[in-house]
Order: structure tokens, then C-alpha cells, then sequence
């Protein structure tokens, strides 16, 4: 007959809880690291739409004002003035390429209502001499 050892059976018990108490702790750990993880993964995502709407808002201005400018330089060339004039008149800031770009985009793309509201709303609160003037009402 065998003999039952309960000693051994105590021995395999302990290291059977022993084994389920690290499984727990490691899948525990691996829990808490995966957490963590999403967490971060949610942050970087937040932060990467705030990152492109704020790139597709500065877009957006650049276009508007790159057409003001361009209706500007239409306004210009309609007072008989060639592109190097335009050139001339600007000081030098534009290249005889970047007026005639310009002047293209704001052909293509005409100012809305609103746009047009707001450009000539700042056109008469100025002065030709670029203080501004206050209108009685």
C-alpha cells in the first residue's frame, strides 16, 4: 500500500498557490501596463486633433488673406498697373510669380458675403494714412 505523505500534499498545495499568487501579481502588472497604455493612446489622440485642427484653422486664414491680397492686387491692376508695377508698389515684399499667383487665387476663389462684409468694414474704419477713424453713428 502506498502511503499518503500529507506533507507532500501540503508541499504541492503551497506551491500550487504559490504559482496562482505570481500568475495574479504578473497579470495584474500586465493590467495596470495596458491601462496605462490606453491612457496614453487617448491623450495622444486628443492631441493630435487639436494639433490638426489648429494646422486646417491656420490654413483656412492663410487662404483668406492670400485672397485679399489678391483682390487687392485685382483692384491695383484694374487702376492700369502691370505686374511689375504691382511688384514696385508692394516694395519688393512679392516677386512678379507671387502677385500673379495671387491675383489668380483671388480670381478663382471670389469673397463671400460675410468676407466681403468684414474686408470692407476694415477698409473704412481706415485711413489712407493707416490711423483709424472713428464714424459718427
Amino acid at each position: 500500500m502506498n502511503a499518503f505523505d500529507v506533507s507532500e500534499v501540503t508541499v504541492d498545495m503551497d506551491k500550487q498557490s504559490i504559482k496562482q499568487r505570481a500568475r495574479r501579481t504578473a497579470l495584474d502588472a500586465q493590467a495596470k501596463r495596458r491601462a496605462r497604455h490606453a491612457e496614453r493612446e487617448k491623450r495622444l489622440e486628443r492631441l493630435a486633433v487639436q494639433v490638426l485642427v489648429a494646422v486646417r484653422e491656420r490654413d483656412e486664414q492663410v487662404s483668406l488673406i492670400e485672397r485679399r491680397a489678391g483682390d487687392a492686387l485685382a483692384q491695383m491692376s484694374s487702376e492700369g498697373l502691370a505686374v511689375r508695377d504691382l511688384v514696385e508698389w508692394c516694395g519688393d515684399e512679392l516677386s512678379a510669380r507671387e502677385v500673379s499667383r495671387l491675383r489668380r487665387l483671388a480670381k478663382s476663389h471670389p469673397r463671400d458675403p460675410d468676407e466681403r462684409q468684414v474686408a470692407d468694414r476694415a477698409e473704412t474704419d481706415e485711413s489712407p494714412a493707416g490711423r483709424s477713424v472713428t464714424r459718427a453713428g
